[in-house]
């Protein structure tokens, strides 16, 4: 029983750093969104940038995530796998990105592939690896 509860706990620890993210992100509260990270994390995004360090990913996402946009950031299919003082996670990610005076914008759809430690303030990644499997654009909305 010990270990069942154990595991709903490192599922909901886990969980809660996902949806932590995805709300800096959307809501653009950017120091919500760095406590996702350790300090020296790395971060592949693909053709899209690769990061190291929370201060270099957060600059990115600030910088192409202005007032000007809105996003959606659907984070679901959590699974991990405890290894040593870690955890491996994998999550699907769903994102739409609409610039607000168009309403044109992306939507992109992928999985993240984390490297989580727990530190005394919670789950952090320490390396995220994003991999896109598809990504259409949104067109201007007809009324």
């Amino acid at each position: 029983m010990t270990t069942a509860v154990a595991d709903r706990d490192l599922f909901q620890g886990v969980s809660d750093l996902l949806v932590r993210y995805a709300t800096g992100i959307d809501q653009k509260d950017w120091m919500l969104f760095r406590t996702c990270f350790v300090k020296d994390c790395h971060a592949d995004y693909g053709d899209i940038g690769i990061w190291k360090g929370v201060d270099a990913i957060t600059e990115y996402m600030t910088r192409t995530h202005p007032e000007n946009v809105r996003s959606l950031h659907r984070i679901t299919n959590v699974a991990i796998t405890p290894r040593g003082d870690g955890v491996e996670s994998r999550s699907y990610v769903d994102l739409i990105y609409v610039f607000a005076e168009t309403a044109s914008g992306i939507n992109a759809v992928g999985h993240y592939d984390d490297d989580l430690v727990r530190t005394p303030n919670g789950w952090r990644i320490a390396h995220r690896r994003y991999t896109m499997v598809h990504m259409s654009p949104l067109g201007r909305r007809t009324k």
